[in-house]
């Protein structure tokens, strides 16, 4: 039975990393209403990323947050820092007496659960007064060495999920993710061993089982899709409670810890990218000794430095869209990193766009990357079947339809870096056109969204390219770039389905462009 999964999940690999299409006035896009595959998959909005903790005490940072919510329905968030010193957390006092102190952190998560936001609770970094070194990540000093005590680690992490399931409840927390640590297998990260980390791991995993055995922990939260068979196998031979596994992934090569840029990246060519990692992953826990574990794709972009202007670029939008669908069900997350650039791994930026990682930038201007997930999230819950591998078509219990289309097409010339390309004006090729057909609708009047990404379409970067790349922005200039990224519609009329149930319409397409079609049947 396994091996036909694995079989299966090859030719699902298979297909959905077939060719680009080469002659794009060919592409026909036929759905019916009434073919219903299943379930949407909700990967898309599961989980996003924030930068660390104590940003989430900012006011510009939560609304932006309850915005993004509104917006793309992400119900979990994951983030760094919690228990670093500027949350607060833990402190020895001169007599050698432990001290906890969970106020920073009960201010972050009420917010959370105010808006409808569940913590996907990243343990780490370590309090320095628990810290083994002095080794330290990123401006805000994230100490990545093990801990003096295991049994210290594991007194705090008890306390700490003690605390939050006498403040929310037990059934409240049983629905959260606890994940140790971020990215272990980068010396970057984690100043300790493998062996190390599976230690830290077993303490922590032990410590929230032991307050309710229904709390669900996982890990290793590996950068590059690494150790999770031995992380399987460890948890497995050593009795380690294990509910879920996680890992990330990014889409470019060098530029490790590139927090500036200044190697430069370079956006992979291979239609591989992001979605191999997520398969081979799944195939290596089917094979596994928990073969039914969940897998979480904690972190997930185009790629992993925060000074790369693909994030910001209209390419973005397309490319999100790409990698999910490729993606299909093989992993029950994909968290994108980050929802904002309010995000301080390299300091506090200057330049209003710098490749940072977020979804919006400092200032709340959505990039076109943000509207990929907006209009996911106005997507029907149910997937009608369609053999178009770069598009979504849904419906509803009512019979409306939509289908959400795109072109992906990898741009990058040779020889050139992100860094050097994505900060130019870069105006989109015609790709032909695209047919849409939707069959088996009710007859009768429609309303037909419209609604657009793309060069020039909700595309506040090229916006502000043509600004001229200001580093400050005055408030005139953000109310005009905020302006060209609004995510409404660019077209709203009324259309007519006669006696045969059909829907048919053709759209310009150039490079990278992203369609939402949205039938609504009028009300009478």
């Amino acid at each position: 039975m396994q091996t036909k999964k694995i079989a299966q999940l090859t030719l699902l690999a298979a297909a959905v990393l077939a060719p680009a299409y080469t002659l794009a006035q060919d592409r026909v896009i036929d759905v019916n209403v009434k073919q219903v595959a299943g379930p949407l998959p909700a990967t898309f909005n599961f989980a996003v990323g924030a930068g660390r903790a104590n940003e989430g005490l900012r006011a510009d940072w939560q609304q932006q947050l309850a915005e993004i919510k509104r917006d793309a329905g992400f119900k979990y968030i994951r983030m760094h820092g919690l228990l670093t010193d500027d949350m607060g957390v833990y402190r020895i006092d001169a007599q050698g007496k432990e001290h906890y102190n969970f106020q920073y952190i009960d201010a972050l998560y009420d917010y959370l659960l105010s808006i409808k936001v569940k913590p996907f609770v990243e343990l780490g970094f370590m309090p320095s007064q628990m810290a083994s070194g002095d080794k330290t990540i990123f401006w805000w000093r994230g100490n990545v060495t093990p801990p003096k005590s295991y049994e210290a680690w594991e007194r705090l992490v008890k306390a700490l999920t003690a605390h939050w399931t006498e403040r929310y409840g037990a059934d409240e927390v049983a629905s959260w993710y606890f994940e140790v640590w971020n990215e272990p297998n980068l010396d970057g990260f984690w100043a300790g061993t493998q062996d190390e980390y599976f230690k830290l791991y077993a303490h922590a995993a032990r410590a929230i089982k032991s307050v309710d055995a229904r709390y669900r922990v996982g890990g290793p939260a590996t950068a590059g899709a690494a150790w999770i068979p031995e992380t399987i196998a460890y948890a497995d031979k050593n009795k380690v409670p294990l509910d879920f596994v996680s890992t990330h992934t990014y889409g470019v090569g060098q530029g490790f810890l590139d927090e500036y840029g200044t190697t430069g990246t370079v956006l992979l060519k291979d239609d591989g990218a992001i979605s191999n990692d997520v398969l081979r992953n799944r195939q290596e826990i089917g094979a596994s000794a928990m073969p039914k574990l969940e897998l979480h794709y904690t972190e997930w972009s185009s790629s992993y430095t925060p000074s790369d202007p693909s994030h910001d670029s209209y390419h973005q939008a397309a490319y999100i869209l790409q990698k999910l669908k490729q993606v299909g069900t093989a992993a029950q997350s994909m968290s994108y990193w980050v929802f904002t650039d309010i995000f301080e791994e390299a300091g506090p930026r200057i330049e209003a766009f710098h490749g940072g990682f977020g979804l919006m930038n400092t200032q709340g201007i959505k990039k076109p990357a943000y509207f990929a997930y907006q209009f996911l999230n106005q997507l029907a819950p149910n997937e009608l079947k369609n053999t178009d591998a770069r598009s979504y078509a849904t419906t509803d219990a009512k019979g409306n339809a939509q289908v959400l289309l795109w072109d992906y097409t990898h741009t990058l010339p040779e020889k050139i870096n992100n860094q050097q390309y994505f900060v130019q004006d870069l105006p989109a090729r015609d790709k032909g056109k695209v047919a849409v057909n939707v069959a088996g609708l009710k007859p009768g009047a429609y309303t037909l969204t419209v609604s657009q990404v793309g060069y020039q379409r909700n595309d506040a970067y090229t916006g502000y390219i043509k600004m001229g790349s200001p580093k400050q922005l005055t408030r005139p200039q953000v109310t005009a770039l905020k302006a060209m990224a609004t995510g409404k519609p660019s077209e709203q009329k009324t259309v007519r389905v006669g006696a045969d149930g059909r829907f048919s319409t053709s759209l310009p397409l150039r490079e990278n462009d992203v369609y939402l079609l949205d039938l609504q049947q009028a009300k009478r």
